[in-house]
């Protein structure tokens, strides 16, 4: 299995899905890790309470831009409480390993090795502290 998630990470960094910048954002936050030399721009369009559309840019390393790249793909179309769900189960899968009971992670399975790496997780959770950011300057 490890070298299915392996190879899903990789097409996750080599063909990330939804990079580039939104026209007309509803806003946009920008996150840092320079441990890693992460640099990474977040734009979300908003309908209402549902995220319409999310996209981001900048460079970084394998894991930060796979994980942003399968953010992007798990949340568009998410109502905002759905979307703060997500970036708890998100910490708590990061932080131990194990998807939660009943959850399905799709692709972010591929980030279940990174606990084992306390450096790369910062990496990994870059683009969701990102998304913190934005949905709470969204809550306002």
């Amino acid at each position: 299995m490890s070298d299915i998630y392996g190879e899903i990470l990789l097409d996750h960094y080599r063909l990330p899905r939804n990079k580039g910048r939104l026209e007309h954002p509803t806003l946009s936050v920008e996150g840092v890790n320079p441990l890693c030399g992460d640099e990474l721009t977040l734009d979300l369009e908003f309908d209402g309470q549902r995220l319409k559309d999310i996209r981001f840019s900048g460079k970084g390393c394998a894991i930060s831009v796979a994980s942003a790249s399968m953010l992007t793909e798990a949340l568009k179309g998410k109502t905002v409480e759905e979307i703060e769900r997500w970036i708890g189960v998100f910490r708590e899968f990061i932080r131990t390993g194990r998807a939660p009971d009943g959850v399905e992670l799709g692709d972010l399975l591929a980030l279940e090795g990174i606990s084992k790496l306390p450096v790369r997780v910062k990496c990994a959770t870059l683009p969701w502290s990102a998304l913190e950011e934005a949905i709470s300057r969204y809550r306002g």
